[in-house]
């Protein structure tokens, strides 16, 4: 079969989906951060759409392996975050952290964030991550897809590197959130 590229062309639906048409929103911050999806959703640079994965449960029969569907397990998950002079997200997120074990006390402090997200986890929120169609903003919801994170909490903040010799550019430092399971527009 001779190569076509009108065939390879008119299978891209619209031009194919772009990694830049995206936004985070995740409300109830300590501090007030994520109201109304700001500044979070403003500063969350990258992130990633969700993946999972089914274990397989093997069982042996006469010598030979047979494979059964196991349980589904959601990885982490990580966003990178432009850093404002003001610390906004990165203070809020050191202080959720230190709700869920404090820095000092090596204790649970009451929760000052409005979570609940899942199992009655009163430090876990829930987050949307929605991928935006070319053809539409934010603004008129041109989503076409949207996943929706359950009982989420932030497990690493990473270091921001400081650097006499950097110049010209924006700090930016990552947090890996874990959660219960993720729900999409178009699975539940």
């Amino acid at each position: 079969m001779a190569f076509q590229i009108s065939e390879f062309t008119s299978a891209l639906q619209n031009d194919g989906a772009r990694p830049n048409l995206f936004q985070v929103q995740m409300t109830g911050l300590p501090g007030g951060v994520g109201q109304s999806g700001q500044p979070f959703s403003f500063l969350c640079k990258a992130a990633q759409l969700p993946g999972s994965t089914i274990g397989t449960v093997p069982l042996y029969y006469f010598g030979r392996e047979t494979k059964f569907a196991g349980n589904r397990t959601f990885a982490d998950w990580t966003v990178t975050v432009i850093n404002d002079e003001n610390f906004s997200v990165r203070n809020s997120i050191e202080a959720w952290m230190n709700t869920i074990n404090s820095n000092a006390g090596n204790v649970r402090l009451p929760a000052n964030v409005t979570g609940g997200g899942s199992g009655g986890q009163p430090y876990a929120i829930n987050a949307t991550v929605n991928q935006y169609s070319k053809t539409s903003t934010a603004g008129n919801n041109g989503i076409i897809k949207s996943y929706g994170f359950v009982g989420m909490f932030p497990v690493d903040l990473s270091p921001i590197d400081l650097d006499w010799g950097t110049n010209d550019t924006i700090e930016e430092f990552t947090v890996t959130f874990a959660y219960q399971y993720w729900t999409s527009n178009t699975t539940s």
